[in-house]
């Protein structure tokens, strides 16, 4: 078994928020994992990416070579299409619908997300509304991090031990609301896929 995941947005976002929950998740369960991150120009606004390796065997590098990503989760669309090289011919994408306008030619939207519902395995969801609906709009990421989770290799068990762990010193509210941020996410995506 083996998932290459890419993660990407901009800065501000959670890409490694989401990044450390798959590690600590696959580390619980006796997984091997491999990460790698570039940060943008600033720490909010610039692009970020994420390469995160999970695999039951041996891992030896921490960068997804071009065509093998089994998965790429953004929370920008734009950024989204940036990595599309890097997606397997089967791969699925998963996205938030809200731009994070911080050029001036930014893409119209209609052909933004034209282009991403062209590949047949994609999700393309307003997490942002959701995260807010929830009382959370901070949580748009663990919104993504869920509807990403029935293709993941690791259970929702697990993962959701991790974002206990890694928001527990945030106060038990927190803890709630990104849970509740996952399992929403999950569900939404479940329907999107059935249909």
């Amino acid at each position: 078994m083996k998932l290459n995941i890419i993660l990407a947005g901009v800065g501000g976002q959670g890409i490694l928020t989401i990044a450390a929950i798959l590690d600590t998740a696959a580390l619980a369960s006796n997984l091997n994992i491999k990460q790698s991150e570039v940060h943008g120009m600033s720490q909010r606004g610039g692009a970020v990416e994420s390469h995160v390796r999970i695999s039951d065997k041996e891992i030896y590098s921490d960068l997804i070579p071009k065509g093998k990503a089994d998965m790429i989760i953004s929370v920008e669309p734009m950024e989204l299409l940036r990595y599309l090289p890097f997606l397997k011919k089967d791969g699925l994408l998963v996205t938030d619908s809200n731009p994070f306008l911080n050029i001036t030619n930014y893409p119209e939207l209609e052909e933004l997300y034209a282009e991403i519902q062209s590949y047949p395995n994609s999700i393309l969801i307003d997490a942002n509304k959701i995260a807010k609906d929830l009382g959370n709009s901070k949580a748009t990421n663990i919104v993504l991090l869920g509807a990403a989770s029935s293709q993941l290799p690791l259970s929702d068990e697990s993962v959701q031990q991790a974002i206990t762990t890694l928001f527990t010193r945030k106060g038990e509210r927190i803890v709630a609301k990104n849970l509740e941020a996952f399992k929403k996410g999950k569900e939404i995506a479940v329907n999107l896929i059935s249909k």
